[in-house]
């Protein structure tokens, strides 16, 4: 006979077709293994309680005598009730079971019942879900409730689950090390799998719930932190040997003093680019804290070291700002900038691809239209995507090899917690701008309700009166009759209605073409408009330090970190700033959103804070496909067994211990894996 292993398809079991096989499938489930990790998401309550514990509405199991003979009715068409009178507690209580009429055998006369089911405090009645076996000491107290579907249902799943359990229980082995089951007073693998789908009690639940979620992210930690090595391998990167005394010339003609953070972050990736290790790093700081010119601190190394860099943008607008801005700095410099984008057509786009690949070109500026087949490199040594949560995975590995691995750095002006950053970007070193530049003055941000526009309107008047200028945004351009949120074309209206003739409204949205975009933007920010209505286009874009006043309609359906994003095209120059929430918000949730951007500027509170309310993929934007699907630990709710995980898969990986005999299952299942890990970028 073959030997059994957890490897072996479930179609082994008894009973398990091709109909169930297919059906299985579809929940993920393909081996004896997956099936036996594959953990019910909740449990019931099945503990008898007494009529003075429960409460409306709860689910709960009741035992009591039956008093009389059951009644089955029938109304509609082909619906039925089950109504049984049982002595509970000294009351007789109603059960009513709806469509389940074979249960009537379940009822006999002066026998004692278990009912479970939803309690009606008002009627003093329930409705009856199941029958349980009356208890003994040890009938289970929980019920675990698994995501079944249409196809398979929770019995059927439970019992292939206890046939697989009995069956192989005795090939499961712990592939967590043993060092640290003793150390985090973790349950073995074979406890973990009975904890989870067959607990007694509470305690033997948290038990293995605790170790499933440790054992989740460390095996994920474990995968990354395994790429990271392969990553770092000196034959697997670029030394670029920058100029350093060209590079302090250059840092000496900036007008203005770089920043402690500014200086360290530089520094960072500086050793990160002269070692022979790959470079994968991640730039994160907040708004306005100084990023770009980091990125051409380093593009100018780069470039000092005989190589060529890139830098991607998601917008045309944004790549166009970086252009002329790296244009400007670079005007008494010795340094070839171009710029390419979709709109940049036929013979321009010619000569721009043959100086490329020619090598005249030291700096290219541009958008997605960088990894589209035909665009060469003569020797690109740095490629640096800015808004990095905007490119998936994939986009960013095309870049990667445009060049012979060039290095990479990732900037985001989305500040990420760092649960995120341990999960989403754990195989990136992560370099933080923490301090805004000297002189910045803090945006003051408030929070009116719908009917206080008024109030706004006129205090944006008195801003506008200095001279100053003022944005107003609105979420969508198109009217949606799912949400009633202002149209931008009828808000346009009322700004004009409120502020001409003495100042000029423009309008600007996500349906004008990249060139119209540009054209208002460049006219804001000459002043020929004094307030610009517009959608979250703005959200990155040009810098316009003038603009000293932002209202944002609809404020509570912004996720937060996208509110501190708008808010953030504020507060760029000398004067004093003001962002106007208006929001009604319908629940606690949306109060809290709008409280916390009141509360603090910080953007990395800000982003934490928008964790906690809307979940990892949310505030990623679900192209993010670097961020892992956890089914029992949750990254933010979970987060110190993350970071625990983390520092001791670290460790296994740069000591090589996990490698060592006794962890020879560690090393099967990561072998196993891998193939799995092969699209994180």
């Amino acid at each position: 006979m073959t030997s059994k292993s957890l490897l072996d398809p479930v179609a082994v079991l008894p009973g398990v077709g091709p109909k169930k096989v297919q059906a299985l499938h579809e929940l993920k489930i393909n081996t004896i293994n997956d099936l036996l990790h594959y953990f019910p998401f909740r449990y019931e309550d099945l503990k008898v309680k007494s009529l003075d514990e429960v409460i409306d509405q709860e689910k709960v199991t009741l035992k009591g005598v039956v008093v009389g003979p059951p009644v089955v009715s029938r109304f509609g068409r082909g619906k039925n009730r089950l109504n049984v009178r049982l002595l509970i507690d000294q009351a007789v209580i109603m059960v009513t079971f709806f469509n389940q009429p074979w249960l009537k055998d379940k009822f006999e006369t002066g026998a004692e019942v278990a009912v479970y089911g939803k309690w009606d405090a008002k009627r003093k009645s329930m409705t009856g879900m199941k029958v349980l076996a009356i208890k003994n000491d040890t009938s289970p107290e929980f019920a675990s409730i698994y995501s079944a579907s249409k196809s398979i249902r929770q019995t059927t799943l439970v019992k292939l689950i206890r046939t697989a359990y009995d069956a192989y229980a005795d090939l499961i082995v712990n592939i967590l090390p043993q060092a640290l089951i003793d150390k985090y007073r973790l349950v073995t693998e074979r406890q973990v799998i009975h904890g989870m789908h067959f607990p007694k009690t509470q305690t033997e639940a948290n038990a293995a719930r605790r170790t499933a979620i440790f054992e989740e992210f460390f095996l994920f930690q474990m995968a990354i932190q395994l790429l990271k090595k392969r990553e770092q391998a000196p034959e697997q990167g670029l030394a670029l040997h920058y100029d350093n005394q060209k590079l302090r010339a250059f840092i000496q003609t900036l007008p203005f003093e770089l920043t402690k953070a500014q200086k360290r972050v530089v520094n960072e990736i500086c050793r990160d680019l002269k070692s022979p290790r790959h470079m994968n790093r991640l730039l994160q700081g907040d708004v306005g804290s100084g990023k770009t010119i980091v990125a051409a601190l380093v593009m100018y190394a780069a470039v000092t070291a005989g190589y060529q860099a890139a830098l991607m943008a998601p917008t045309e607008i944004l790549a166009e700002q970086h252009y002329k801005n790296l244009q400007r700095l670079f005007a008494d410099f010795d340094v070839q900038v171009a710029l390419l984008t979709g709109s940049i057509k036929g013979k321009a786009r010619q000569a721009i691809l043959s100086d490329l690949a020619a090598g005249k070109i030291d700096l290219i500026i541009g958008t997605h239209a960088l990894i589209q087949d035909g665009v060469d490199f003569a020797k690109l040594g740095l490629a640096i995507t800015d808004e990095q949560h905007r490119f998936g995975v994939n986009q960013r590995r095309v870049l990667r090899e445009k060049g012979y691995r060039p290095d990479i750095l990732a900037m985001t002006a989305t500040p990420i917690p760092r649960t995120l950053a341990i999960t989403a970007f754990g195989e990136m070193d992560v370099s933080t701008i923490d301090e805004l530049p000297a002189g910045r003055i803090p945006i003051k941000t408030s929070w009116i309700r719908g009917n206080q526009v008024a109030n706004a309107l006129s205090f944006i008047q008195k801003e506008l009166a200095k001279g100053r200028q003022a944005y107003v945004v609105t979420p969508l351009i198109e009217e949606s009759e799912s949400m009633d949120l202002k149209n931008a074309q009828a808000v346009f209206a009322k700004m004009q209605a409120a502020f001409a003739p003495t100042y000029q409204v423009g309008l600007l949205h996500g349906q004008l073409k990249n060139e119209d975009k540009d054209q208002i933007m460049q006219a804001f920010k000459a002043n020929e408009f004094q307030v610009l209505v517009a959608t979250t286009v703005i959200e990155v874009g040009v810098d316009v330090p003038n603009a000293t006043a932002m209202l944002i309609f609809d404020a509570d359906r912004f996720g937060l970190s996208q509110l501190h994003q708008l808010r953030g095209r504020i507060g760029r120059g000398q004067e004093a700033s003001f962002c106007i929430l208006v929001a009604d918000p319908k629940n606690q949730n949306g109060i809290e959103r709008m409280e916390t951007m009141v509360a603090t500027t910080d953007g990395f509170q800000v982003s934490q804070k928008d964790l906690e309310l809307r979940g990892p993929g949310d505030v990623l934007g679900e192209k993010q496909s670097g961020m892992p699907e956890f089914k029992v630990a949750d990254p933010v709710a979970d987060y110190r067994a993350l970071e625990t995980a983390q520092i001791e898969a670290q460790e296994l990986v740069t000591t090589g211990a996990w490698q060592q005999p006794e962890n020879r299952p560690l090393a099967n299942y990561l072998a196993q894996q891998e193939q799995n890990y092969q699209n994180l970028d």
